[in-house]
């Protein structure tokens, strides 16, 4: 059985910071006040409560990436076709349910219409989460469905979400009548919506429509895939990014401050993979996932290479030139080639790599508040994201504490 949600966007929230988790479409949407991660975040708690410990506050691993017990780069052999990296997410979910660990997985699909558009899933056949592959882009009010899950009887759960959803579940857990819960989480950096993200597509090639895989790579390039077979790798410095409205990406992806997802049992990303996948077991739980498919991973330790701070420095002086109105200073278009085959070279790679993009994600997050919701500094800070900040003289003011 493979329930699907209807996602009305009339029904949206339209409040300034909202992804619409879906907790706000529940029976009591009221619970927005206190499990949304863009009101009054407490990431200490929920991370005693899931992980039973909080992060460590010193060296380079947990300050960045949160609570840790096993880090691996990984890839799952052989490759699933229509992964979008080696498909080990997909392949927990199938373990979760062919083990009978839980009855049900809570994930993201493509729409019937339009496969670029998320649409929540409540997978029941292990077979069905093949379906599931794939990266897609907009907003999908996942925990839309938890009540009709329950409801239906599934008290053992999965989860696979992205920060912002899974925030909102980790804040609700207690008040959930589950006997099991288990929480994959990718990481989520920029979001929009779907149709925005169709007007990308169409800056980055005359024929978007046969566009259907692309991926941030962590050797500074896109990757685009097309229905012919055809691939296309196109550098960072040469997107059209200057080219997108101001509106292109909301306010709440621009003041996220959990990129990587550290509420999650296990979180299965790319940053700091170098080319694989990147695994981050957090507890018990998630070691005990991952341990039901070890055998069909090659894991080895992630490496690191290359500094950070120069790229974290110039990313933080165009933001807040950004932020302030100012126009970006664009690099001249007869540099761009050079200067994009140089930073694969010369860059942060692996754990630098994915460090790198956690302090621009901090400065990012404080400069935009900064500017358009500078009440919400106090709250939706927290002291981690502030230390990660402190090295490019972002300091909160005594208003900002």
């Amino acid at each position: 059985m493979n329930l699907i949600a209807v996602q009305d966007q009339d029904s949206a929230p339209h409040r300034k910071l909202c992804t619409d988790c879906g907790v706000s479409r529940t029976s009591e949407p009221s619970r927005c006040g206190y499990a949304c991660q863009f009101i009054n975040p407490d990431y200490a708690q929920l991370e005693y409560q899931t992980h039973g410990r909080v992060r460590q506050i010193d060296g380079d691993i947990e300050p960045f990436f949160g609570v840790v017990k096993e880090m691996h780069q990984a890839a799952l052999v052989p490759k699933r076709d229509g992964a979008q990296w080696t498909g080990i997410t997909t392949r927990l979910g199938e373990a979760l349910l062919a083990s009978g660990e839980v009855s049900a997985v809570l994930c993201i699909g493509p729409d019937d219409n339009d496969p670029w558009k998320p649409v929540p899933r409540l997978i029941t056949d292990a077979r069905d989460m093949a379906g599931c592959r794939g990266m897609r882009m907009g907003y999908a009010p996942l925990l839309e469905l938890l009540e009709p899950a329950i409801a239906d009887g599934h008290k053992r759960l999965a989860v696979i979400g992205i920060p912002c959803q899974i925030y909102a579940l980790r804040a609700l857990e207690k008040e959930l009548d589950l006997e099991h819960l288990t929480v994959i989480g990718t990481p989520c950096s920029d979001n929009t919506t779907t149709e925005n993200f169709h007007e990308f597509l169409s800056l980055l090639d005359s024929n978007p429509e046969r566009i259907n895989y692309l991926e941030f790579m962590p050797d500074f390039h896109v990757e685009l895939r097309f229905d012919s077979g055809k691939k296309r790798r196109i550098p960072f410095l040469q997107l059209p990014i200057a080219d997108l409205p101001d509106d292109f990406f909301p306010l709440t992806c621009r003041t996220c401050v959990d990129y990587v997802n550290t509420l999650s049992d296990i979180t299965v990303g790319y940053m700091g993979g170098r080319g694989d996948q990147w695994l981050l077991v957090r507890n018990q739980k998630g070691q005990r996932v991952l341990d039901s498919i070890r055998s069909e991973l090659t894991l080895k330790a992630p490496s690191t290479s290359g500094k950070r701070h120069t790229a974290v420095k110039g990313f933080i002086e165009n933001t807040r030139r950004a932020t302030g109105g100012l126009p970006l200073r664009r690099m001249p278009q007869w540099l761009r080639p050079i200067v994009g085959k140089i930073m694969p070279l010369t860059g942060p790679k692996g754990l630098e790599f994915a460090r790198t993009r956690l302090e621009m994600k901090a400065a990012e997050s404080i400069l935009h508040l900064r500017r358009a919701a500078p009440k919400r500094l106090r709250t939706m800070i927290p002291p981690h994201v502030w230390k990660l900040a402190e090295p490019y003289g972002l300091k909160p003011s005594e208003d900002e504490r």
